[in-house]
């Protein structure tokens, strides 16, 4: 967005479900010259960690929000200035207007003493869903943090904010549940005294009448952090990291889990890849991975089994006619994980899921994913096997109700039978390969079938495309 003849540069709006958005590195510093499109800052979302390039040409003006800081879409973040203007020096760590819902930035941190300035006065902790999501109360709120608020029976409104303005981040609720409280903390805003109990000599932290009531478990507060040891380090966890463990433990919570496995010889994948590899790399610039060979098989199995590829909705079955494959994509050394989603895979030949792999693995690990890029899948393959590992049991990516495993591709003892028919020892390429299902829809007899069907179209590949 350009003021007269400065750019300004604000949070941009990352997918539909993404309301906000931390800072997490700026790639360029006040006075640096910019081109359009050249890599300004990255971000991080619940979603994905992404670059953003500079919307014009000029040099670097005002850095207005801090590395960490997390603001809502449409806030101001630089300026671009034209070239030859004075660049305006950034502040070390730039504050919000003080306001009195953002005094505590730390909310599980935050001292009993009460804030000098009072707090506005909050509504009865009533229809906390919807209010939350619909902004009444102190401030707006994501849909991401009326859901968990909703989920664990939080008022937002009850819960110190350190976002824009007092606004509270997914970052704030967490941190409030995982402190073990009982019930939010009230701000010291002056309550209404009429028939109020004189308070016992160590009276606790006041707690709204209603949500009281429901919560008040003796014992429940979570004990203190350890302090750190020599030789500890601590470090925060990414936008993307505290997305990836609410996510994973909500499944587990959600999903009735349970794997399956089989042995696959790849003796014909391995030659069909020989066979189609240099090919694929001279003419598309494409390496036609095993990953690639199985993401295929796998979407025509779907089309067989419509269950593996469904969604539990209440009490009734989606099914759908479309594969969104969605492929878990390693980041920063095995500290990161996001699955892009190939969309209409089944459409796709062997080529074009070959390409779709390559691209969307490039794009996750130089950040230039989106967060429409990762939602929508309808199934999801991991390829832990990649670094040797031969088993595991994947977590399923919610809503789906299943997650294929892929592991090592090693050179095996295997028994076969020759010509004559007779059974002799060979030595072939064999991968283990898991199925996790959701126990509430998908049975062992269904999945089973879905392996082995898997597993005969791997055995017995024809090229064909």
């Amino acid at each position: 967005m350009a003021t007269g003849t400065q750019i300004e540069v604000v949070m941009p709006q990352m997918g539909v479900s993404v309301s906000e958005g931390t800072v997490t590195k700026w790639l360029k510093q006040p006075g640096d010259t910019i081109a359009r499109d050249e890599g300004l800052l990255e971000i991080s979302t619940d979603k994905v960690d992404t670059e953003i390039p500079s919307p014009g040409d000029g040099v670097v003006g005002e850095l207005l929000v801090a590395e960490g800081d997390t603001v809502e879409v449409g806030t101001l973040l630089a300026t671009i200035l034209p070239v030859g203007a004075v660049a305006i020096e950034a502040p070390a760590a730039p504050e919000p207007v003080a306001e009195p819902a953002a005094l505590a930035a730390d909310p599980v941190a935050a001292a009993p003493e009460p804030p000098v300035l009072a707090a506005p006065v909050q509504p009865a902790p009533t229809a906390v869903a919807a209010d939350a999501a619909s902004g009444n109360g102190r401030t707006f709120v994501s849909p991401v943090v009326a859901r968990i608020a909703a989920e664990h029976g939080v008022d937002p409104n009850t819960v110190a904010g350190t976002g824009t303005g007092g606004r509270v981040t997914k970052k704030d609720i967490l941190a409030h549940i995982e402190s073990g409280a009982t019930a939010p903390v009230a701000p010291a805003a002056a309550a209404p005294a009429p028939a109020a109990p004189a308070a016992p000599p160590a009276p606790a932290p006041a707690v709204p009448a209603p949500v009281a009531a429901q919560t008040a478990v003796p014992a429940a507060a979570a004990p203190p952090a350890a302090p750190l040891q020599t030789g500890e380090v601590e470090e925060p966890m990414s936008a993307m990291r505290r997305g990836v463990m609410e996510h994973m433990r909500r499944s587990l919570d959600t999903s009735a889990h349970v794997s399956s496995a089989i042995e696959v010889d790849m003796s014909r994948i391995v030659a069909a890849r020989e066979q189609l590899k240099k090919e694929y790399q001279a003419s598309y610039g494409v390496n036609p991975t095993y990953l690639a060979f199985i993401a295929k098989a796998t979407v025509e199995t779907l089309q067989d089994y419509k269950w593996v590829n469904a969604e539990i909705r209440g009490e009734k079955v989606i099914t759908r006619p479309w594969v969104n494959l969605g492929i878990a994509v390693s980041l920063e050394d095995g500290k990161g994980l996001i699955v892009p989603v190939i969309r209409n895979a089944q459409d796709l030949n062997l080529l074009g899921i070959a390409r779709a792999i390559t691209d969307l693995a490039a794009r996750a690990r130089t950040k230039k994913l989106l967060p429409d890029d990762v939602q929508g899948g309808t199934f999801t393959i991991t390829n832990p096997g990649g670094f040797g590992t031969f088993h595991g049991t994947p977590i399923i990516s919610q809503p789906q109700v299943g997650i294929l495993g892929t592991y090592a591709l090693v050179k095996r003892p295997w028994v076969v039978q020759d010509e004559l028919g007779h059974d002799v020892i060979a030595i072939r390429p064999l991968m283990n390969i898991t199925l996790t299902y959701d126990h509430r829809l998908v049975d062992g007899a269904y999945s089973g079938g879905f392996l082995r069907d898997l597993r005969a179209r791997l055995e017995g590949w024809e090229q064909a495309d």
